[in-house]
């Protein structure tokens, strides 16, 4: 009887335990790489790549680690240049703006990026993380995938580097690095993972726990994957001792976050395809001063966390372009591709519509101004809206896309006079008119699903005249996450010229959701 009875209490507790751990890794399906993420107080932020998008550095807040809102950005546009203006046949894709380090230090909450496009470090600061306004300080050079460290006796550093590893001090009001300040403070930091390195040290974060200084890095083996290496000291200048600190489906890059209760997680992302680089959560714990990263080496799949409500709408977002005065005119899930031309895109907040105007002559959607974009979520997602196409003009080309290097879109062309819709399949690294179909009125419905369950990456479009039938045109896309654009799949609402700039087109709505139709 009293073995019946243990056995009884040990299935209770496992199932209670069960019940309890509901949310599960990746905490984020969607394309949220090279976070940076602090608590202060019961409140976590975190802050995340989004390089040639307009506005960039995405900031999200969460109450929990699961479930994450966007409430600001750091800037409204990093800089005013070709590149990230889409002009004069210049692009920032894949550049802009890479990994960010978010801190708060009295009172302050401080966010500093840096672009290889400018050649610049940037650190933005501010009292209110979520309304700003926030002060803006750049200096020279880039400063590659640095972390900035506030310390106790009031010195400022900052590391960066790949493969040799690098620290500077900075002036205190973050202006610019101190003269005489730069040395090496490790050598080689890959040199845990053996000496057959693919991708050297990289992605530098910095943390102090219990006295200690922690260096978080990442490095990728050749023939292996991207692992997870720990550099530790009593001072920040060293000497650090090294650990390999995981290798497991190649999750890695991030760093060190604990709760109000004093738990503690690592949170990582791991490259998944064409739904980009996804967010995970590992729990660690601590063994001889060193944090042990997720149960046995491996990241687990479900977490003692609360479950997630999904991503919509805190991360992606249906919209009706419908605007209550003093509201802005556009939602944080949105992104353009690069700076957009202001003059040329508007919302009728009255009505509840988008509306998008050329204002040039472009050669291709790729280099399309004002493409208005939103995540892909995984494992499967559809967006679709409808446009009235009444005042287009000749040469012009108009509606949703999926982008990424090998984009596909489905829209409408009005050529020789006449208008058709067109799904245009750019899978092979070419843009492909893989069907055409006579249009003969002024208003279309189009539709795009993605599933990224398993990796499967695959989009198919689809059309209707009544916004009841719908009907699949041209090819399925074959995503493919590529490296000159270094961004999971978006969806985009565009319109460009190919003739005459001028013309218009008007978005009645965008709908998304976590199913594919």
């Amino acid at each position: 009887m009293m073995l019946r009875k243990f056995t009884v209490v040990y299935l209770w507790i496992g199932l209670m335990s069960i019940s309890i751990m509901n949310a599960q890794n990746p905490v984020i399906f969607a394309d949220v790489p090279d976070m940076s993420m602090i608590r202060v107080g019961d409140t976590y932020y975190m802050s995340s790549t989004t390089m040639h998008m307009s506005p960039g550095v995405p900031i999200m807040k969460s109450t929990d680690l699961v479930n994450w809102e966007l409430v600001n950005y750091a800037y409204a546009a990093l800089d005013d240049v070709d590149e990230l203006n889409l002009a004069n046949g210049k692009s920032a894709y894949g550049r802009g703006s890479w990994a960010s380090c978010l801190r708060y230090h009295h009172g302050t909450y401080y966010l500093s990026t840096f672009a290889g496009t400018t050649n610049t470090t940037y650190i933005y600061s501010t009292k209110d993380m979520e309304k700003g306004p926030w002060k803006a300080i750049k200096f020279k050079p880039s400063y590659h995938d640095h972390t900035i460290f506030f310390d106790d006796d009031g010195k400022i550093y900052m590391v960066w580097g790949v493969g040799d590893l690098r620290m500077v001090e900075l002036k205190e009001d973050l202006s610019d690095v101190k003269e005489g300040t730069e040395r090496v403070l490790i050598e080689n930091a890959s040199a845990p993972a053996g000496d057959n390195i693919m991708l050297k040290a990289e992605g530098s974060q910095v943390f102090k726990v219990n006295g200690k200084y922690y260096l978080f890095n990442i490095t990728w083996p050749r023939g292996g994957m991207r692992t997870v290496i720990i550099h530790r000291a009593d001072k920040i200048t060293g000497p650090y001792e090294s650990n390999l600190a995981l290798q497991d489906r190649g999750i890695a890059q991030g760093g060190l976050i604990d709760t109000p209760d004093g738990d503690w997680y690592a949170y990582l992302f791991r490259d998944y395809g064409s739904v980009g680089r996804i967010p995970y959560l590992a729990p660690i714990s601590w063994e001889d001063g060193w944090p042990v990263i997720g149960i046995d080496g491996k990241v687990p799949d479900k977490l003692d966390l609360p479950k997630s409500n999904g991503l919509i709408p805190g991360i992606v977002a249906s919209d009706e372009f419908k605007r209550k005065k003093g509201a802005p005119d556009l939602p944080l899930v949105w992104q353009w591709n690069h700076n957009p031309d202001k003059e040329h895109w508007t919302i009728n907040g009255e009505k509840g519509y988008l509306r998008i105007t050329t204002g040039r002559v472009d050669t291709s959607f790729y280099l399309a101004r004002n493409t208005l974009t939103q995540r892909t979520i995984g494992p499967v997602c559809t967006g679709s809206t409808l446009i009235d196409i009444s005042k287009m003009k000749e040469g012009d080309i108009a509606g949703l896309a999926l982008l990424q290097k090998k984009y596909g879109l489905v829209g409408v062309k009005y050529e020789n006079g006449e208008k058709s819709l067109v799904m245009i399949n750019a899978d092979s690294g070419e843009p492909v008119e893989a069907e055409t179909i006579p249009l003969e009125q002024n208003t279309i419905y189009l539709k795009a699903s993605c599933d990224f369950m398993e990796r499967k990456d695959e989009a198919n479009f689809f059309y209707s005249l009544d916004g009841k039938k719908w009907n699949k045109i041209g090819s399925t896309l074959k995503m493919q996450y590529t490296l000159p654009h270094f961004m999971g799949y978006r969806f985009g609402l565009f319109n460009y010229a190919t003739k005459r700039a001028g013309g218009y087109v008007d978005f009645d709505y965008f709908l998304i959701n976590d199913k594919v139709e």
